[in-house]
């Protein structure tokens, strides 16, 4: 199975490696030309097109005219973890081992605004760009046209070339709909983590998040390849719920 994850909004500048393995991401040719259309926004039209604050803008502004071509040592590290956020922090990268890492390789994709689609090993550069950006790129009227069939031309063949059949959306609804499901031809089953909380079961976002990273970190951990052992995953309190449950969209529950 193939499990699909977002990027996340904050970055990671402390973490480092625990293996020297890394790979470059497919689509840099793609990242490139992004970069150069965002090096002619100046701060101020960068926080108006990614609605941020102006420290924001002014940082990922000098981001963009210092972005060179390859690896920068001092700031390009691999995705699974340059990122930071709720599902990184459930995820705990950092924790993994090199072998971990390597089995990530195989069945982990991070889709991305900059990048199209990541594997957890891509070196990439610190940046700041939702897929939902409305930025007009090569006559693309946002990012979701620009990347176009890219990203689920990238899964099939990873899917076919492994022998998977199911993927495990844990992204969220902005970035999965990057993906064209018709053409995957995949069983798409989707974990949905839900709080007990006034007197029923609720999604909230910032345990939901994390949950996500653990249970991409329990698929890992333990080489999960039957797609029912993932109702196995207990962590933190959540637990498979039968009745919540329906179809291909998984309920865990917790409280």
């Amino acid at each position: 199975m193939i499990a699909i994850l977002s990027p996340s909004k904050t970055l990671n500048s402390e973490i480092s490696s625990q293996t020297e393995q890394f790979s470059l991401p497919q689509f840099s040719d793609e990242a490139a030309l992004i970069v150069d259309k965002l090096r002619t926004f100046s701060p101020a039209q960068l926080q108006k097109l990614m609605k941020i604050n102006p420290k924001l803008a002014e940082l990922n502004a000098n981001r963009f005219l210092n972005w060179k071509p390859g690896i920068d040592p001092e700031v390009s590290k691999q995705a699974i973890l340059q990122f930071k956020g709720e599902v990184y922090n459930g995820l705990k990268a950092e924790t993994l081992s090199a072998k971990d890492l390597a089995y990530a390789q195989d069945h982990l994709r991070i889709l991305s605004g900059m990048y199209g689609v990541l594997r957890p090993l891509d070196m990439i550069r610190p940046y700041r760009l939702e897929i939902g950006t409305p930025l007009k790129l090569k006559r693309k009227k946002d990012l979701y046209h620009f990347w176009g069939s890219g990203p689920t031309d990238h899964i099939m063949q990873l899917m076919e070339e492994t022998n998977q059949r199911y993927i495990i959306n844990l992204a969220s609804d902005e970035y999965f709909k990057a993906l064209d499901t018709k053409k995957l031809n995949a069983e798409i089953i989707k974990p949905v983590f839900k709080d007990y909380k006034n007197g029923t079961y609720k999604f909230i976002t910032v345990y939901g998040k994390k949950a996500r990273g653990m249970i991409t970190r329990f698929l890992i951990k333990n080489r999960i390849e039957k797609v029912e052992e993932l109702k196995l995953f207990d962590e933190d309190g959540y637990f498979f719920n039968d009745q919540l449950s329906r179809g291909n969209e998984w309920v865990f529950t917790r409280g």
